[in-house]
């Protein structure tokens, strides 16, 4: 554990271990949330980007999708997982 030295900006500047271990490089954004009694976490951003989602729900010719496939395309879309694809559907 170390400490960290604020500027005269209220600024503070992690070092590179803590960084490394969150997973966060140059143009990364990290999370902080606050918590009682003073304290904070402080956690990598996610860097899933809702626009990688515009287009995913469109199908050419097939049916079109259930709410579930929707949501579970946007999970992935928020969650950094998001792909040019629709979920399998079982065989019926």
């Amino acid at each position: 554990m170390g400490t960290l030295t604020v500027t005269a900006k209220g600024q503070v500047t992690l070092k590179k271990d803590i960084l490394e271990h969150l997973g966060v490089g140059p143009g990364g954004r990290i999370s902080v949330e606050k918590l009682p009694g003073g304290r904070i976490t402080v956690s990598a951003a996610p860097t899933g980007d809702i626009s990688a989602v515009f287009g995913m729900l469109k199908t050419k010719g097939g049916p079109a999708l259930t709410i579930e496939e929707m949501n579970e395309i946007v999970r992935q879309g928020w969650a950094g997982e998001a792909q040019k694809r629709t979920p399998s559907r079982p065989k019926k």
